[in-house]
């Protein structure tokens, strides 16, 4: 039995794995989706002291309190800087590290660095909430269920800058870089094809890709599943 830790995107919420958890565990494992603040089913909780560590402490608290160990942790697009952040804590629980079409920052580095985007000036209001773009879903019926849940998300979860200890590739585990091949749209495609491109040119990394758009675990959750239970 194999245990799953699997961050979902910004905003969204642990429901964006809600077609990957039965599959797997009626192959017999634990799965855990672990809910960040501010976001999804928890945006009741959004305020502007929500940030990158405290998605990084809502994981981290999860393994640690479940005891959870040798753990497959995955994270999903904006998921990628939280689990990056998490190793501080976790490294050795993970036995397996999977980026699912997401962000692989170094240390000291913050999802807008990766974009290259400027931090945005504080809207007239004050506004520290980031609405959600648009995704392409390939069912209408997915669509249906998940567009209207997508969340603002809060803005410091995008400045912070993440703690690393050391570089991936140096770390125990083994690791894994799935790109979404379809594309994400908007400024984070270049920071996932560099992504890929880091760990296509490496022997300490797998590399996989899915046919399809940005939001794999919604279009495509068989082949997903599939393709956790190869990798781990």
């Amino acid at each position: 039995m194999t245990t799953y830790v699997l961050v979902h995107g910004a905003w969204s919420g642990a429901h964006g794995f809600r077609r990957v958890r039965p599959l797997l565990q009626a192959a017999g494992h634990q799965v855990y989706t672990p809910s960040l603040t501010g976001i999804g089913e928890r945006a009741h909780l959004a305020s502007p002291q929500v940030t990158l560590r405290t998605h990084v402490q809502d994981v981290v608290g999860q393994v640690l309190f479940e005891d959870l160990r040798n753990v497959v942790l995955v994270g999903f697009s904006y998921g990628g800087m939280v689990v990056t952040g998490a190793l501080e804590h976790l490294a050795d629980r993970v036995r397996h590290l999977l980026y699912l079409d997401a962000f692989v920052p170094d240390a000291g580095q913050s999802l807008y660095d990766l974009t290259g985007q400027p931090v945005p000036a504080p809207a007239v209001d004050g506004s520290w909430l980031v609405p959600p773009p648009d995704r392409e879903f390939e069912d209408p019926t997915v669509a249906a269920f998940a567009v209207p849940r997508r969340t603002p998300h809060p803005i410091g979860c995008f400045t912070e800058p993440v703690r690393l200890l050391r570089p991936l590739e140096d770390a125990p585990f083994t690791r894994t870089y799935v790109r979404a091949t379809a594309g994400a749209g908007g400024p984070a495609v270049g920071a996932f094809q560099a992504a890929a491109a880091r760990a296509r040119a490496s022997d300490a990394w797998r590399y996989r890709e899915i046919a399809t758009t940005h939001m794999v675990p919604e279009n495509r959750p068989e082949e997903l599943t599939e393709l956790l239970l190869e990798l781990s």
